[in-house]
């Protein structure tokens, strides 16, 4: 059964036609934004600054409804509350992703707990926010996970035993692939280039987020622990390295040595 459009379309995309709402989205030449947010003033907030920014969106209060409505129509991005209703955002993200939708999703949640954090990026979302936030931070992160991706097309990277397809969009160590979000295969990207040398936070900080948007150190490290307990925690074997004080690095050659002693 089709969702309740009454309830899910914003003012500025209303439509009790699928069809008619599936043709202006196609037809737009604005981005498309999903907001899924239960909380009806932040909703609203939300809703009107983006469609004041040139943003074409959409909404929804819960997140079965949000899980439909982003499964059904593209969208260029979607702005996911974690305290949904009826599907909360990291059932919403397992969901996603499990459907094989790679649609860049921005997290919003009053949680700022590493591991609450750490366990959205595990589930495949793109970027985070914590609540209360900036309109025009906000605004800089869709830029960011929205815009093409950094890596070099055709440049297959190989290293230790990870290999990095830029083209694909594909990560495999010792013949096993690994699914990463968008900023966790920007960051590895990033690390493989100089495989032995170290990279400082600020390199990979403007690589991942881009040299204009405000990230903290902390972010950094939420991301980076991230992609570890991907790409190093199952193989029993850390390939991501710490340059105490100065960065990260990508080992040449696999070892199980301490981070603290690097």
């Amino acid at each position: 059964m089709f969702f309740n459009c009454e309830r899910a379309m914003n003012s500025f995309l209303q439509s009790p036609n699928p069809a008619a709402i599936a043709l202006t989205l196609k037809n737009t030449v604005a981005m498309r934004i999903l907001i899924i947010e239960d909380e009806p003033r932040m909703l609203e907030l939300l809703r009107v600054g983006l469609y004041e920014h040139g943003y074409t969106v959409m909404t929804a209060a819960d997140g079965e409804t949000g899980l439909e409505v982003a499964t059904t129509y593209e969208f260029n991005a979607i702005v996911l509350d974690i305290g949904l209703p009826r599907l909360n955002g990291y059932e919403l993200m397992k969901a996603l992703r499990g459907r094989v939708s790679w649609t860049p999703v921005l997290m919003l949640t009053a949680r700022d707990a590493e591991d609450d954090i750490i366990r959205g990026l595990d589930l495949g979302a793109d970027d985070y926010l914590t609540k209360p936030f900036s309109f025009p931070e906000l605004v800089a992160r869709l830029q960011s996970i929205t815009r093409p991706s950094r890596e070099d097309a055709g440049r297959t990277l190989r290293s230790a035993d990870v290999v990095l397809d830029p083209d694909r969009h594909v990560v495999i160590r010792n013949s096993k692939r690994i699914d990463l979000s968008r900023q966790e295969f920007l960051l590895l990207t990033c690390l493989m280039r100089c495989p032995g040398q170290w990279v400082s936070r600020q390199t990979l900080m403007e690589f991942v987020w881009g040299p204009n948007l405000p990230v903290s150190h902390g972010a950094l490290d939420v991301l980076v622990n991230s992609l570890r307990a991907k790409i190093d925690a199952p193989f029993h074997k850390e390939v991501i390295g710490t340059v105490r004080g100065s960065g990260y690095l990508f080992k040449r050659a696999a070892c199980a040595a301490e981070r603290s002693a690097q």
